[in-house]
């Protein structure tokens, strides 16, 4: 599947993260890092890496297939946010793609500057296997949803309705409305897939 933009808004709370944590402090500042040097290396025209990073602290984690998202924030402000919903790549791979995505080929904002790098701020949405579920099986706050019908693919992520204050019908409505389908195709002959979604960023990773 290839990659998708996405709308963040504000990350979970402390309490949601804690019940679904995956990532130690120090696999989180790794994971951050691969990102950010996704960037860097990017602005001075440099390849992205083709293994793991083999220091500090490398974990088994970093070479399975995963999904994520990789947002980035100026001065509290969306910068971009490129992700993909399937685990297609090893995770390290897959951060350091939407992260260089998220800074430089979201269209709707212009490529990162490198006057901007410093003042960047990077979150990261690692994300579950996808597995079907029925539309009352969906949790608020702790499902992300994928919906799907032919082409049209929508996904909006576990923090989105809560921020949002939806109830459950809302939520499967506008991930109908993100895939640019009738808001009761999840009534009807959509595939509705969930996720879970670990969720940090740089103030996460120090």
């Amino acid at each position: 599947m290839s990659r998708l933009s996405e709308n963040p808004v504000a990350p979970m709370s402390a309490a949601q993260a804690a019940t679904r944590a995956e990532f130690s402090r120090e696999q989180r500042r790794v994971l951050l890092a691969i990102a950010r040097a996704s960037i860097a290396s990017t602005l001075i025209g440099q390849p992205l890496p083709d293994s793991p990073p083999a220091s500090p602290s490398p974990f088994p984690a970093l070479i399975e297939p995963r999904g994520v998202f990789t947002t980035l924030y100026l001065e509290g402000k969306l910068r971009g946010c490129v992700g993909y919903p399937l685990p297609t790549h090893p995770l390290f791979l897959a951060v350091a793609e939407t992260a260089r995505a998220a800074a430089f080929e979201d269209s709707r904002f212009w490529p990162l500057t490198p006057e901007e790098t410093p003042r960047l701020q990077i979150s990261l949405s690692v994300l579950s296997p996808l597995f079907p579920v029925g539309a009352g099986e969906v949790e608020v706050g702790r499902h992300g949803l994928l919906i799907s019908q032919g082409l049209r693919r929508g996904l909006l992520l576990p923090q989105v309705p809560i921020e949002h204050g939806w109830d459950r019908e809302t939520f499967l409505e506008q991930t109908c409305r993100k895939a640019g389908l009738p808001l009761d195709a999840w009534r009807k002959s959509a595939a509705l897939e969930a996720f879970t979604a670990e969720v940090f960023g740089d103030e996460d990773g120090t």
